[in-house]
């Protein structure tokens, strides 16, 4: 079996049945590398399972995510695009000019959570960062325009 072991630990020890349907859409996330928004993992999932439907995938996602195994982020759509969570924070850069996602790790900002929860006694659940702005390839493509 291709998908993670613990992801199917989570499902169960939270109650869930580890579903046919359930172990397809790990399959999938588990396989692409990037972010899939609902519809496309629908696409993916149909040509597995030609009885799946789009309520499934939908009721599938909410679940996973409820249960932390799948992270939704809006990557400068107003859809969410969905990834398995990683055992690592990371976060994203969106291009707004190609849409190319990059993701990115800042250990600082685990730092900062764990000092504030300390010193403020508090529980942080959840960090979230998105930048945006030009990747790379874009900036020297507009470079070249103006040349």
């Amino acid at each position: 079996m291709s998908y993670p072991k613990n992801a199917v630990d989570t499902i169960r020890s939270s109650g869930y049945r580890v579903t046919r349907q359930r172990q397809l859409v790990l399959e999938i996330l588990d396989k692409n590398q990037g972010h899939l928004d609902a519809e496309a993992l629908f696409m993916k999932a149909k040509t597995k399972d030609m009885n799946i439907g789009i309520a499934t995938i939908y009721r599938t996602l909410a679940l996973l995510k409820k249960i932390g195994v799948v992270k939704e982020e809006f990557l400068g759509q107003q859809h969410g695009q969905f990834e398995k969570t990683p055992p690592l924070p990371h976060y994203h850069f969106t291009c707004l000019q190609c849409g190319r996602v990059i993701e990115f790790e800042v250990p600082q900002l685990t730092e900062i959570a764990h000092q504030l929860s300390k010193n403020k006694k508090i529980q942080v659940s959840e960090i979230t960062m998105h930048l945006s702005g030009l990747c790379s390839q874009c900036i020297n493509k507009t470079k070249n325009k103006k040349s």
